[in-house]
């Protein structure tokens, strides 16, 4: 393929840099007072969270200049690893169980979390298999069919972890590379529905996640065991009006009221601290960085840039509305990130790495 480059994305660049920017602020001042009483230092998680950042931002700057079409025939071995992966996390011994959950692989004295490696590159070997033969998206047996499988197989070994949004999240960026491809809008239609009733019966089958949706439908009935996350959530939240207490004097966090206050829930820490107009400041640079990531798909030269952007930014999307969803009440809660914002290693790492495929496809848009 012969193109011209041009420069990245400005627009989409920035975005990325403030949303990671605030992040690395709200991280500080989520776990400052937590980290000073369980590791007597401050700065334990802001080190880091800095350092991945950066290890991040070098991955991103190198994808941005690693032309993403040579992905293609890495595809299929990408795939096979992820599998590996996948499956190594599950054998006792190997795999690392954190909190109940056996999510992650020790590599000496980091952890690595598979399935975020996984997203990326089912999104890398999705968009290769659907640019191929771009008139089979039609067909549900030879164009969706496949990829559906391949699909369902990655998020039954990541719901056996168990991560259930991380599960949704794969699942829904799949649908949408396929409604990217061309792919019917019936057969999509029944995929939402099944998939809706397949996430109803992992909720049904877990008498933890049960737990946790009867108390999303009342959490004041149990509010000191499965409400206690949705309350402190929702009162952290309430509790910064229009323009919040101000970095650092958020009371939920700093007094250890609000659980997982710099992963899961450091949205309801900016509420709470920047109020309002914060909350609506970070939505808008989420929504900025998915209008300019649409504007990359749609824009690509080729329909592999165009399916692996759609890919990219709907695993973003998807995950940030999740998360927002279960901070805000809006969703049953379940152990998922924000994107670029909260505190942990692999997501931000994987994340950016996308940024930066998503950033080199920007450099070879068709031009409107």
């Amino acid at each position: 393929m012969q193109l011209r480059r041009r420069s990245p994305d400005f627009v989409l660049f920035l975005s990325v840099l403030m949303l990671l920017s605030v992040g690395i602020v709200m991280v500080f001042s989520s776990s400052s007072y937590y980290a000073f009483r369980l590791f007597n230092n401050t700065y334990y998680f802001l080190v880091r969270q800095l350092v991945w950042a950066a290890i991040g931002l070098a991955i991103m700057f190198f994808m941005m200049n690693f032309d993403y079409w040579r992905l293609k025939k890495w595809a299929g071995w990408l795939l096979i690893l992820a599998f590996a992966l996948l499956a190594a996390v599950l054998v006792p011994g190997i795999g690392v169980a954190k909190l109940g959950a056996q999510r992650w692989l020790n590599l000496g004295p980091l952890s690595f979390q598979p399935s975020e490696f996984a997203k990326l590159c089912l999104v890398v070997f999705t968009a290769y298999g659907l640019s191929r033969r771009p008139e089979q998206a039609q067909s549900f047996r030879k164009g969706m069919l496949p990829y559906l499988v391949i699909m369902a197989l990655a998020a039954g070994l990541i719901l056996k972890q168990p991560d259930l949004g991380t599960a949704v999240t794969l699942a829904g960026t799949i649908v949408v590379m396929l409604f990217a491809a061309g792919a019917p809008m019936g057969s999509l239609a029944v995929m939402g529905v099944l998939g809706v009733g397949a996430v109803g019966l992992a909720i049904w089958h877990e008498p933890y996640r049960m737990r946790r949706f009867l108390a999303f439908l009342d959490p004041e009935k149990d509010p000191s065991g499965t409400g206690w996350h949705i309350l402190n959530s929702l009162m952290s939240l309430g509790s910064g009006g229009f323009l919040g207490a101000g970095l650092g004097h958020g009371r939920h966090s700093k007094y250890l009221f609000l659980p997982e206050r710099q992963t899961d829930f450091i949205f309801a820490v900016i509420g709470e601290e920047l109020g309002f107009i914060g909350a609506c400041f970070v939505i808008l640079l989420f929504v900025l960085f998915i209008w300019r990531g649409l504007k990359v798909a749609i824009t690509s030269p080729d329909p592999f840039g165009s399916i692996l952007a759609a890919g990219i930014v709907a695993g973003v999307a998807i995950q940030a509305i999740i998360n927002i969803g279960v901070v805000t009440s809006t969703l049953p809660v379940t152990g998922i990130t924000l994107p670029f914002i909260s505190f942990g290693g692999t997501s931000l790492v994987f994340t950016l790495m996308g940024v930066g495929i998503l950033l080199n496809i920007s450099r070879y848009i068709t031009p409107k």
